[in-house]
């Protein structure tokens, strides 16, 4: 990206927005309520709580730009964000301490599982239990989940993202570093086991989703309390209690895991 120069990722000289936006196309989705949106994340937490705001924004980020996972995979949106109308937002949060100061250009135009906010929206998509958000918010309140987890193939099993999560939220998984093994003995298992043999998900109601798309117009989506997402299924539970105990069971004896400090 030939705007992304070393000045601007130091945010010692301002992005070119004439050239930005004559190579922009029309949006076909409001900017002001995200625009309104990143405001409120920078005003409810404080530069040394920023890492806390991924946790709040990813949900109401999902449920005030409602993309089918087709058009969220078109980078231009997330560029569009990150360059034109919320920069400043990327600076606030991913501006590193070093000296200088800079923030990476893959935050800026970057994959799925680094871009500002793509990683915030796909997180939210992937690890929500249909309309329940609430497994959202546990995962990124774990950097680790968001830098390692997020970047796996086999969390496109929901099972196997719900399973995940729930050994995080029952504190069988905490340290960064529990994390990473957990997510390394899962994807390797992954390899030669199929999870979608073992814990067959249920099949995703794809015309409740569209409806939730479309009925956004008039929808006031809440800063106080998780909105609620698509009904459109959620994830088998028997399936998750399964996998829960084959990934508690693959930590508990990767070697990695045994020689952690409790």
């Amino acid at each position: 990206m030939r705007f992304l120069t070393t000045g601007v990722l130091e945010n010692s000289e301002p992005l070119p927005i004439a050239a930005i936006d004559q190579i922009s196309e029309p949006a076909l989705w409001e900017a002001e309520p995200l625009r309104q949106l990143f405001d409120e994340a920078m005003k409810r937490f404080t530069p040394s709580e920023r890492t806390s705001a991924d946790a709040w924004l990813a949900p109401i980020l999902h449920s005030t730009l409602r993309l089918t996972r087709r058009q969220a995979s078109d980078s231009r949106i997330w560029n569009y964000l990150a360059l034109r109308l919320a920069p400043d937002y990327v600076y606030w949060r991913h501006l590193s301490r070093g000296n200088p100061p800079i923030v990476s250009r893959a935050r800026f135009s970057g994959a799925f599982h680094s871009q500002a906010f793509a990683r915030l929206w796909w997180a939210a998509e992937l690890f929500r239990d249909g309309p329940d958000y609430g497994p959202v918010v546990v995962a990124c309140s774990n950097q680790d989940v968001l830098n390692t987890v997020l970047r796996l193939d086999v969390i496109l099993h929901r099972p196997t993202a719900q399973a995940i999560i729930r050994l995080l939220a029952a504190e069988v998984i905490r340290t960064g570093r529990q994390v990473n093994t957990l997510a390394q003995v899962v994807n390797t298992a992954g390899s030669t086991l199929s999870y979608e043999a073992l814990a067959p998900d249920s099949t995703r109601d794809v015309d409740a989703y569209r409806d939730w798309i479309e009925e956004l117009t008039g929808v006031l989506v809440p800063y106080d309390s998780l909105p609620i997402g698509p009904s459109d299924g959620r994830t088998r539970s028997t399936s998750v209690d399964s996998l829960a105990r084959l990934f508690t069971q693959l930590f508990t004896e990767s070697p990695s895991a045994g020689a952690m400090p409790e």
